[in-house]
């Protein structure tokens, strides 16, 4: 019997509002350093590593992956000469990141397609940065192997995993980089705010907090050292173990494969209705697709005002692209809502 898809509202608001109002009734002692919240926090941590496959000692919690690639990007010390390299498919958000970090300290930001990383890593280079899933294109890379090639370089390995927790099965420690950024809120149904970094041992003395206060001086394990970050509500977090049970309440390998199935049909059926070859994968939740010339800005807004459709489309190398997610709470009707909005807009 195929898995029925689950309503969009009901993922996991009751118990993030129940920790909200927690919190808003007895806020010190749902804060205080001295109480419950460091054990809440270390089960936090622990159910997390179990789940996506990280040592529990090595984990930042994060509002999101780009609030993680920040900490990491901001604690290096590059200097003139030093090269970043990263494939071209990566979030622009995090583009913008490394040309910002690489300018004022005289480095060079280097994007070449994926598949010529390894021949691109040199001396200069000292940070390898790659998405795990790309989001521009929905692309799975082989983080295993670019991560390899640039350990071997010598070279800080920093993967961009924000798509790739409750849409892969995840497993950190194989994938072997040196930080691991991700979110919880996309693909494992958490709150939005909750994310992770996780960091090997060796390179954990390079990283410097988001915000330097109490802890930073007193704790002396390294998770811990980045935990406080000042008044600031935790329930996000601390609603990722129910995210996890959720998860497993629902049947998540049937509900991955009813989106990926999805997914593959949407790749067919848009590859048919513009006349153009399919992308190359590999794809799981989301796949991206070659569309007819357009201005993708103005298609996006037509998309969503006159359809009610949230699929970005994107440009990468001369080619414009639409990229269309199923999640938990997609089924058939949303991938023909979505073809009968694109024959309209293209017809």
């Amino acid at each position: 019997m195929e898995e029925p898809r689950i309503e969009r509202g009901s993922l996991l608001v009751e118990e993030y509002q129940r920790l909200q109002l927690e919190l808003e009734r007895e806020p010190v002692e749902f804060l205080h350093l001295d109480r419950t919240l460091p054990e809440r926090l270390v089960e936090v941590r622990e159910r997390l590593g179990g789940y996506v496959g990280a040592d529990p000692d090595g984990i930042v919690l994060v509002p999101n992956a780009s609030s993680g690639v920040n900490v990491v990007a901001r604690s290096l010390r590059l200097g003139p000469g030093d090269e970043v390299v990263a494939g071209d498919e990566e979030y622009g958000g995090m583009d913008r990141l490394w040309r910002f970090v690489c300018s004022r300290a005289g480095a060079k930001y280097v994007q070449v397609p994926a598949e010529r990383i390894p021949e691109t890593l040199g001396p200069r280079t000292k940070v390898l940065f790659v998405s795990h899933i790309t989001s521009p294109t929905a692309r799975i890379l082989p983080v295993e192997q670019l991560v390899a090639a640039g350990r071997a370089a010598g070279t800080l390995t920093i993967v961009d995993g924000a798509h790739a927790p409750g849409q892969l099965d995840l497993d950190v420690a194989a994938v072997g980089a040196d930080v691991y950024a991700g979110n919880c809120h996309k693909w494992m149904c958490a709150p939005k705010g909750a994310g992770f970094l996780s960091v090997r041992e060796e390179v954990r003395p390079l990283l410097e907090p988001a915000v330097v206060s109490w802890d930073w001086e007193d704790a002396e394990l390294f998770a811990e050292r980045h935990r406080w970050q000042g008044t600031r509500d935790p329930s996000a977090h601390l609603a990722v173990p129910a995210a996890i049970d959720f998860l497993a309440e629902h049947d998540w390998p049937a509900q991955q494969a009813r989106c990926r199935a999805l997914a593959a049909a949407a790749r067919d059926e848009l590859a048919e209705l513009f006349g153009l070859e399919p992308m190359p994968g590999p794809f799981l939740q989301m796949v991206t697709a070659r569309v007819s010339p357009c201005d993708p800005v103005e298609a996006n807004r037509r998309l969503y005002v006159e359809h009610r459709v949230e699929a970005p489309f994107t440009k990468l190398r001369g080619e414009q692209l639409i990229r269309v997610s199923f999640q938990a709470y997609n089924d058939e009707r949303d991938l023909e809502r979505l073809l009968d909005a694109l024959r309209a807009l293209f017809a």
